[in-house]
């Protein structure tokens, strides 16, 4: 059965290879002499972060501390509500083409952009020209998350972890620190680390990673969270595609909430995108959708998806 399920995404190389040649002939970017050589089918690992005690946290908060949450750090936990269909996703990556970093679905090419993304989060503090990077001389680890938690270094120390190839924080312990945390505004900030670490940049399950504690320790600074995410995620799915196989660590749930939004086929109110309150990817999430169509099916529909199916 894998065998007759491999041959129906035996031409995704011969497209992919198409579309290099047809864009080196219109003088693009790629550099001379470059060849595809990636395989017919890729195996890709969306293994996630379990949210319920994250769900559990956000459903014990009243409207106030949801409300600060909302201002501070925009729509981030309407993720809890996107299911990773691993059909759909691993569909999807059979399409991705490192080369161009995009998406080509039939006739069509998509990739997320700042502005789609941006939109999505709807963080209201964001200033979307001031970028992310690791500054030289940044605080040491230890500092950076007293200054994210307020808790004493001897606390901080004890809680750090060497995981991977760095070193890391556990949710136990953010987990037991925003229940028992005495500042509101710092629960907040720990709930947010929290999903940064554990859903948006997924490398250590159940672990937030030095990186994410870094560019989190520069939020309150107006700094845009969007071009790592990006990054992240274009790299994880050009690997996987290179190797033929992999685990994806960007942010999945925001990469199919951008997918279903371009395939949002209900009557929509025009004003609503103008209101402060409103919430595209609230909206995207409370839509029905199947979760019965097998990966098969999905690669058909992909490969033969023309401009009028997107919106």
């Amino acid at each position: 059965m894998e065998s007759e399920f491999l041959d129906k995404v035996e031409d995704n190389a011969a497209v992919r290879m198409w579309s290099e040649k047809i864009q080196l002939e219109k003088d693009d970017s790629l550099a001379g002499g470059s060849t595809s050589e990636l395989g017919d089918f890729t195996r890709i690992n969306v293994t996630q972060n379990e949210f319920q005690e994250l769900k559990d946290i956000w459903a014990s908060w009243d409207d106030k501390a949801r409300q600060l949450f909302y201002q501070n750090y925009g729509d981030l936990p309407y993720l809890f509500d996107v299911k990773v269909d691993k059909y759909l996703f691993r569909s999807m990556a059979q399409f991705w083409n490192p080369a161009y970093s995009c998406f080509t679905f039939g006739k069509v090419d998509l990739v997320p952009t700042v502005e789609e993304y941006t939109t999505l989060l709807h963080c209201p503090k964001v200033q979307v020209d001031k970028t992310y990077f690791k500054a030289a001389n940044a605080p040491a680890f230890v500092k950076k998350l007293m200054s994210i938690t307020e808790m004493s270094e001897h606390w901080v120390t004890a809680q750090i972890q060497q995981k991977c190839d760095g070193k890391c924080i556990s949710w136990v312990s953010l987990r037991d620190l925003i229940v028992a945390h005495p500042d509101m505004k710092k629960k907040v900030d720990v709930f947010a680390l929290s999903i940064y670490g554990l859903v948006n940049f997924l490398k250590a399950l159940r672990h937030i990673d030095e990186a994410v504690i870094d560019l989190f320790n520069r939020l309150d600074k107006g700094v845009t969270s969007v071009l790592a995410i990006l990054a992240e995620t274009f790299r994880s799915l050009s690997a996987c595609r290179r190797a033929g196989e992999g685990r994806f660590i960007g942010c999945a749930q925001l990469l199919l909430a951008w997918f279903h939004s371009h395939f949002w086929k209900v009557d929509k109110v025009s004003y609503q995108v103008f209101s402060d309150n409103y919430s595209s990817l609230k909206e995207i999430t409370a839509t029905p959708r199947k979760d019965d169509i097998s990966e098969e099916n999905w690669i058909a529909l992909l490969r033969n998806l023309q401009e009028e199916d997107v919106e």
